[in-house]
């Protein structure tokens, strides 16, 4: 875990513990078995499975990985944080090129994040990352097509990754 990373949690563990969280009261991060993983029921079978070939595809083609957490609550956790805590525990991306990114959804609060690993900060900054979930995924869900709100922001955010100088697929080396 990075040295920033491991600052951030235990800053964040240690002002939980005086709200009187302690860490078995955080919501579990999952084993990372997939690129979709749905905990909140809001995908069906084939739904994820779809979701799970196009990301599989563009990790195969570009290298890059992009990972999806569906979850019912982060509570009593930010989204923020727990984003974190799903990135580290994951290693989302290449080793030593960290360019893994995070699409979290937690259905009962109502939130989502996409959390960036700091090889791709500069081509998906916060501002770009914003836009999308306010612009391209935040409508669907506002209809109720949470599969068209992932599939149209992971094509949003594979369009943007795609134009971008990364080492090629076979340098990739899965931290989990």
């Amino acid at each position: 875990m990075r040295f920033a990373a491991r600052l951030l949690l235990a800053l964040w563990l240690s002002a939980a513990g005086t709200l009187g969280l302690a860490a078995d009261d955080l919501v579990a991060v999952p084993a990372l078995k997939a690129h979709v993983t749905d905990l909140a029921g809001l995908l069906s079978g084939n739904q994820a499975t779809a979701l799970e070939a196009r990301l599989a595809q563009f990790e195969k083609v570009h290298g890059s990985q992009i990972a999806i957490l569906l979850v019912p609550t982060t509570q009593p956790e930010a989204i923020e944080s727990y984003a974190i805590r799903v990135a580290e525990a994951w290693k989302i991306g290449r080793t030593g090129i960290e360019d893994g990114i995070l699409l979290l959804v937690a259905r009962n609060d109502r939130t989502l994040r996409i959390e960036v690993g700091r090889g791709l900060e500069g081509v998906l900054p916060d501002a770009v990352a914003k836009r999308i979930i306010t612009e391209v995924i935040e409508p669907r869900f506002g209809e109720g097509d949470f599969f068209g709100g992932l599939q149209d922001g992971v094509m949003r955010i594979e369009a943007v990754l795609a134009g971008e100088p990364l080492p090629p697929p076979q340098e990739r080396a899965r931290g989990a």
